[in-house]
């Protein structure tokens, strides 16, 4: 599935590297594909202050859209 970016999306997996959970709402910042032909997606997340807590990049099949 295509996301839009900048589109909040929620996590299907925990990123243990992050330690961000399956759940925890994402905001899209941009797409790519794997020299594999895997789509992914890098991701930014924030705290409840809007600063940065982490950036990272995940598969497509990793996340979902957001109902908010």
């Amino acid at each position: 599935m295509k996301f839009e970016l900048y589109a909040d999306v929620v996590l299907k997996c925990d990123v243990q590297e992050h330690r961000l959970r399956r759940g925890d709402i994402v905001k899209l910042v941009d797409h790519h594909m794997a020299p594999d032909g895997t789509e992914g997606y890098s991701l930014e997340v924030f705290n409840a202050l809007s600063d940065t807590i982490a950036v990272t990049s995940v598969p497509a099949s990793a996340l979902v859209l957001s109902t908010n």
